[in-house]
């Protein structure tokens, strides 16, 4: 007779082992099911060049939760973080740049450079963010509220409620900026300087297929500062071994607390009696029974392709079809000769640890997004580059490097006819060139590059047009209404059918968030 596990896990990206974890802990018998021969979803690390490994998708680390590492024990089983020395460098010209991070003295000291009345405003600009993302980090860890839900959550709702309450009316209304407010609009409101704009404006776009003008892009500013490492807030950093030491330290818990994980085992569809779930059948035929199921996939690929649509209304269905995907991602890992000699900065430094950003002004930005959408990619591209192996000598041979190149606009769907698998390699030259215009030494120096398309994300690791987080983060796509409002608690339609994934609140990134709370969920109901 088979086995029914109590949960079933669709999908082994973090999420999904995060949430294991957590139901195993409890005494639940959890199996989780991943379609690729590696653990992770799209935070592994791979060789993709003899000698030279690196973080495939995922490729810098902030969000992850530190309940999430104390309680998984990551550390225990080896995970070490190292963080950056300062957050960005941006080349602006031949001759200039701006680097942003480390103590506020240094950087006030730079962007007194451009502009003295911007760095004195400093202070009270990330005094603002913290107060701001203080009250939402109270949020991440709790379950919304569940617009027509019951008195668990007008509970949840007046909780919410009084955490905004306890905010004086300036913190309230910089709330309402950072919710409704177009990134380019905030930050003019604050700063004179380009070059600071463009330092801060760049966390709007990442991974938000939008011009930093785009109302709402504030958010996904915001969304950025969430995080820190090793107990320092705001900070940024790598992974000692890849974004996959994080995945692998994750699955060793796993299979410490009894989970079972099972490589090669893609799902075909979603087996339902009497309106509840009960399993899955494998694309080789076979059948798995539990009592609950929990989805890591995108919203979409769930109920558009494991979901028969009798198992939802027509309404549910086309709310499904609306939800907005698309983060204008285009992905590269590069094997390097030698550093990039910057013309601005030509010297080896801290500045090659930093993010290095090739956005020289939001009008720069905006452009590059204007351009996706009219041509299906940036004529001049936005290029952020990490090189890990700088503070990493596990990932490149002696003397050599890796680079990590997240490159937008691009549009997931091509116009005129265009497919990605002919556009690739094109669009990956013109990426090439860009960082060659700042750094000339650059294309002479790559030994091998590994491309992502938003086509090669989303059939690698099921990243519905190439999307990042897993939906946009828009107002209508976030807290209540992610991914639709009235199933914003990590339930769905089908009784015993969840989600975990990063389509769920608080989005995406690697945060391990959405599947603690879909976890916690899980259990009440249990």
């Amino acid at each position: 007779m088979n086995k029914i596990y109590d949960a079933l896990i669709i999908g082994g990206g973090h999420n999904g082992l995060v949430c294991a974890c957590y139901l195993a802990a409890k005494g639940m018998s959890v199996r989780v099911l991943e379609r690729r021969h590696v653990v992770g979803g799209a935070a592994v690390t791979e060789e993709f060049h003899p000698g030279f490994r690196n973080s495939t998708a995922s490729y810098t680390v902030s969000l992850l939760n530190p309940k999430i590492i104390r309680d998984l024990k990551l550390h225990e089983h080896g995970l070490r973080m190292v963080e950056r020395p300062f957050s960005n460098f941006l080349p602006l010209s031949d001759s200039a740049y701006i680097k942003v991070g480390g103590s506020l003295t240094e950087t006030q000291r730079e962007v007194a450079r451009f502009s003295k009345r911007d760095a004195e405003k400093l202070p009270a600009y990330y005094q603002m963010l913290d107060r701001v993302a203080d009250v939402l980090k109270d949020l991440l860890l709790e379950t919304p509220p569940n617009v027509g839900g019951g008195l668990h959550d007008l509970l949840q709702a007046w909780k919410t409620g009084k955490r905004f309450k306890a905010l004086d009316m300036v913190a309230r209304r910089d709330v309402l900026d950072l919710f409704t407010k177009s990134a380019g609009d905030m930050l003019n409101w604050w700063f004179e300087s380009e070059p600071i704009k463009a330092c801060f404006g760049f966390d709007s776009v990442v991974g938000n297929f939008a011009s930093p003008y785009t109302p709402g892009s504030a958010y996904v500013l915001l969304h950025h500062v969430f995080g820190e490492v090793n107990g320092k807030p705001g900070i940024w950093g790598h992974a000692v071994g890849g974004m996959g030491a994080i995945t692998q330290t994750m699955a060793a818990e796993a299979t410490a607390r009894g989970v079972e994980i099972s490589l090669n085992s893609p799902v075909a569809n979603l087996l339902v009696s009497d309106g509840k779930a009960n399993g899955v059948v494998l694309e080789d035929g076979s059948e798995i029974l539990a009592r609950r199921v929990v989805s890591n996939l995108n919203p979409k690929l769930l109920f558009q392709k494991l979901v028969a649509p009798e198992y939802v209304t027509p309404e549910f269905a086309q709310r499904v079809d609306a939800y907005q995907c698309g983060s204008g991602t285009f992905r590269m890992n590069v094997a390097l000769d030698e550093l990039p000699r910057f013309s601005c900065h030509p010297e080896s430094g801290l500045h090659h640890s930093s993010g290095i950003i090739m956005a020289p002004s939001l009008k720069y930005m905006e452009q590059a997004y204007f351009d996706a959408r009219t041509f299906g990619w940036s004529k001049n591209p936005i290029v952020e580059i990490l090189i890990p192996s700088t503070v990493d000598n596990s990932l490149a041979p002696a003397g050599k490097h890796v680079a990590s190149l997240f490159c937008q606009h691009v549009s997931p769907i091509l116009p005129d006819g265009k497919n990605w698998d002919d556009a690739r390699d094109v669009v990956a030259d013109l990426m090439i060139d860009t960082v060659n215009t700042f750094a000339p030494n650059f294309k002479a120096s790559v030994i091998a590059r590994q491309i992502h398309s938003p086509l090669d994300l989303e059939r690698k690791f099921g990243l519905v047009g190439g999307d990042i987080f897993h939906g946009a983060l828009t107002l209508n796509q976030l807290f209540s209404a992610r991914p639709i409002l009235g199933y914003g608690d990590y339930r769905t339609p089908i009784k015993n059918l969840y989600q975990c994934g990063s389509g769920t609140h608080p989005g995406g990134g690697v945060t391990g968030v959405p599947g603690h709370n879909a976890a916690r969920e899980i259990l009440r109901d249990r």
